[in-house]
């Protein structure tokens, strides 16, 4: 069987049904449900295998981005989303969803070897800031995976050199920290994902493009994998190498294996 994806919408989010699609090409079924349903019948969550919270501008992105959404889930879905969490649920979260998850403090979560809190999820202690040229970018991206990161999104996949590229549009994207807590996100290897040398655009400190909790479970980027899951999608695909053209592309990789490890969970 399938396994089933949960993809959590609500009012200004425009990606879900690139989400979707990504995930049904790596072999998972869909189902989008507005938030508001969530929040009344939180109990939907323990139905799936996968969530997916998606890009977008989720409440308009009043206050800041993702500051809603964020607050109304940490108030009403943190137990369902930590249930999910303890019986091996990846999440994944670009762009607005990362925004979304970092200000519900359930990136990057609590420390390794420690437990999840029961009734609300850590303080927040990254964020997402406006880029720092202080303008919306809308362009692909280099990018580097970190091998050593526990984030199952990202695990056995092979670099191809100048083909390393995601897509990115934001404006509120600049990863920003602490000393002290970026020091905890190398020192753990939650950093799964960077902007390659010259390509860190939005300014985010130790040019961090996505982070993972310390399972590996959730995984939050501003880049947008869902949009580069076929050859096509990519900006010079006409004069792309064949050897190139063999392999998987970088986004449907990593859908790919966060649908393996679902598949796994259930045997």
């Amino acid at each position: 069987m399938r396994p089933r994806t949960l993809i959590i919408r609500t009012a200004g989010t425009n990606c879900d049904r690139e989400l979707a699609h990504a995930f049904e090409s790596a072999g998972a079924v869909t189902e989008s449900i507005h938030l508001n349903v969530l929040m009344e019948q939180p109990e939907i969550l323990d139905r799936f295998d996968l969530l997916g919270v998606p890009g977008g501008f989720s409440y308009g992105d009043d206050v800041a981005a993702g500051k809603i959404m964020a607050l109304l889930m940490q108030e009403r879905l943190y137990p369902a989303l930590r249930r999910c969490i303890e019986r091996g649920v990846p999440i994944f979260a670009p762009c607005n969803g990362f925004q979304v998850l970092v200000k519900m403090g359930l990136l990057p979560g609590p420390a390794r070897g420690q437990a999840w809190p029961i009734d609300r999820p850590p303080s927040q202690s990254v964020t997402l800031l406006d880029n720092a040229g202080g303008r919306f970018i809308d362009r692909w991206v280099g990018v580097e995976l970190n091998a050593q990161s526990p984030c199952i999104w990202t695990q056995r996949i092979h670099d191809v050199g100048d083909e390393f590229i995601l897509p990115i549009a934001h404006g509120e994207g600049r990863f920003v920290a602490d000393a002290e807590t970026l020091a905890m996100l190398e020192a753990d290897h939650l950093i799964a994902l960077r902007y390659a040398e010259h390509q860190n655009v939005n300014g985010s400190m130790n040019a961090i493009a996505g982070i993972c909790d310390a399972s590996g479970l959730i995984f939050g980027l501003m880049p947008h994998p869902e949009r580069f899951t076929k050859w096509t999608q990519h900006p010079r695909w006409t004069r792309l190498d064949q050897s190139v053209l063999a392999g998987t592309p970088l986004g449907l990789a990593m859908f790919r294996n966060a649908v393996r490890h679902a598949q796994a969970q259930r045997v």
